[in-house]
């Protein structure tokens, strides 16, 4: 099978869907099948993987906003390439142009629109929360729910990377006909790459006892990901308990986090780890996960702290609070720095024997990506074969 993914999310300096899909081009490969990605860069270039499949860039201009992305315009050089590549299926994630480019192809494959994130929670919710319930809002946005069901009439199914993102759209009357959970390369990933060396470490750098709490903030630096939320929430438990938190990741709010942070002795920001085996063990070497975005879509980054052997502390809303098994997560108010933090310390205390014995068991359990890609693929040969786009869930 190829299939052929039209990527606008897909960029230069990384990120979680280039995470996503660099791994499913090589697990496909080893499968016998082929993912080839058509993404916008600086020049018109192919990239060969020598694990199997490429990456084929197409010369588009810079997001004005954040210069790690790139957007599609011209419909033209995009169908010329899928004309060539004659892929078995389609792929694309975005609402923008490349879902009506992707939808108005004329060839043969079915056609996927898959989603990784959700612009409505992601933006109008954030921006609007202060002076509106998100209830108002919903209804305010419905012109958006309209826009996407005219170009996904084009498409052939309508896929979700997890059960967050299929409950938000149906919700708002879209038709989902699969909900396809991710999953992580678990073998990079495992309690046993805890280090208490580094842990020690990591604790004096932030000025704590190797008895304090250690909490990792993963992933870049971005408004929906609410950083000064969570800034405040370990700020506020601190005031009665040893706890700190490293923060690892970069973005377009870097510098003001930065700012935000200068003050406090017990949080340290460190820049993006690539080296999968070194971010493995600075995450198994810390105590917990917490995260602030109540629009995350799926939350990989709870996966792999959850296969590290790490308890979460996450919001009541978004992908990671469908990860949040009560034996190790506490949940809090989604947006509520006071909550975040009284979830901090019901975490810190519980009897940590049996924290790290729930979270090893839990590390033993977590879905992989090659779990996720042999379901992906056997719902696309379904569509192929001619089957009709049923509801589907993995």
């Amino acid at each position: 099978m190829r299939i052929v993914d039209v990527n606008e999310f897909y960029s230069p300096t990384g990120g979680g869907v280039r995470t996503y899909l660099d791994r499913k081009m090589t697990i496909m490969a080893e499968m016998g099948h082929e993912l080839i990605v058509i993404a916008p860069g600086r020049e018109n270039r192919v990239e060969e993987r020598l694990d199997g499949g490429k990456v084929i860039w197409v010369r588009s201009p810079p997001l004005v906003f954040d210069f790690n992305y790139r957007m599609f315009f011209f419909e033209a050089p995009i169908h010329a390439l899928l004309d060539e590549l004659d892929p078995d299926i389609v792929e694309t994630s975005s609402p923008w142009r490349p879902g009506w480019i992707i939808g108005n192809w004329q060839g043969r494959a079915p056609k996927i629109f898959f989603a990784h994130n959700d612009n409505v929670g992601a933006y109008p919710m954030r921006w609007f929360e202060s002076f509106a319930c998100p209830g108002d809002v919903e209804s305010a946005f419905g012109w958006y729910t309209r826009y996407m069901g005219r170009f996904l009439a084009k498409f052939d199914a309508f896929v979700t990377n997890g059960p967050a993102l299929a409950k938000r759209h149906a919700a708002r009357g879209l038709t989902v006909h699969a909900s396809m959970p991710l999953g992580i390369q678990r073998g990079f990933f495992s309690p046993d790459h805890r280090d208490e060396a580094l842990r020690r470490s990591l604790l004096e750098q932030l000025d704590l006892p190797e008895h304090g709490h250690l909490l990792l903030g993963l992933g870049r630096h971005h408004p929906e990901k609410r950083w000064p939320m969570v800034i405040d929430a370990v700020e506020t438990a601190g005031q009665d308990l040893p706890v700190g938190m490293i923060m690892i990741g970069q973005g377009v709010h870097s510098r003001q986090l930065e700012k935000r942070i200068a003050g406090s002795p017990h949080i340290r920001m460190y820049r993006p780890v690539y080296e999968r085996p070194r971010l493995a063990r600075i995450m198994a070497s810390c105590d917990a996960l917490i995260h602030g975005s109540d629009a995350e879509p799926f939350g990989l980054v709870g996966l792999e702290a959850i296969a590290s052997g790490l308890p979460l502390v996450a919001p009541d809303e978004g992908g990671l609070f469908e990860l949040a098994d009560p034996h190790i997560a506490e949940t809090y108010r989604a947006r509520d720095a006071r909550s975040a933090a009284a979830a901090i310390r019901r975490l810190f205390a519980r009897d940590p024997a049996i924290l790290k014995a729930a979270g090893r068991h839990a590390a033993s359990k977590v879905r992989t990506d090659v779990d996720h890609v042999e379901d992906l693929i056997a719902y696309y040969q379904s569509l192929i074969d001619g089957a009709p786009a049923s509801i589907w869930v993995a």
